[in-house]
C-alpha cells in the first residue's frame, strides 16, 4: 500500500445521518428504541424523522458492526435497550472531529454565517 492509500485507510469514514444521530442519542447513556427515536427528533430539530423500520434496521447493522449492543435488561418485555460500545464511542468521536474540521475550513474560506447556522 502506498503512503497516500495508507493515510486514507486510517481516515474515518463519514457516518450516515441516521447512524450519527443514533450514536449521539446514546452518548449520554442507554436508551430503549422509542427514547432513541425521540432523542434523534429533538437533536435534529425534527429534520431527521426516524420511524421504527429505519431505527431498528440501523441498530441491527450497527450492532453487527460493533457500534452498539443490545442489553439484557427487561423492565418491560416490549422494550429493547441499547448502549454504545467502545467502538461506537470512537466512531462518534471521529465523526465529531471530522465535522469540526469541516466547520473550521468553512470559516477559513469565509463561508457566509447563514450557511454555518449549525454553529
Amino acid at each position: 500500500m502506498n503512503p497516500v492509500n495508507a493515510k486514507k485507510a486510517l481516515e474515518p469514514t463519514p457516518l450516515t445521518p441516521a447512524v450519527f444521530h443514533i450514536l449521539l442519542a446514546l452518548a449520554d447513556g442507554r436508551k430503549h428504541g422509542y427514547a432513541i427515536m425521540k432523542q434523534v427528533e429533538a437533536d435534529s430539530g425534527g429534520s431527521l424523522p426516524m420511524g421504527p423500520g429505519t431505527l431498528y434496521g440501523s441498530l441491527q447493522r450497527m450492532s453487527a458492526a460493533g457500534l452498539v449492543e443490545e442489553l439484557e435488561e427487561l423492565d418491560d418485555e416490549r422494550r429493547r435497550y441499547y448502549r454504545l460500545t467502545g467502538t461506537g464511542e470512537r466512531a462518534l468521536t471521529s465523526e465529531l472531529t471530522r465535522l469540526r474540521r469541516a466547520l473550521t475550513m468553512a470559516k477559513r474560506k469565509g463561508v457566509p454565517a447563514s450557511a454555518r447556522a449549525a454553529e
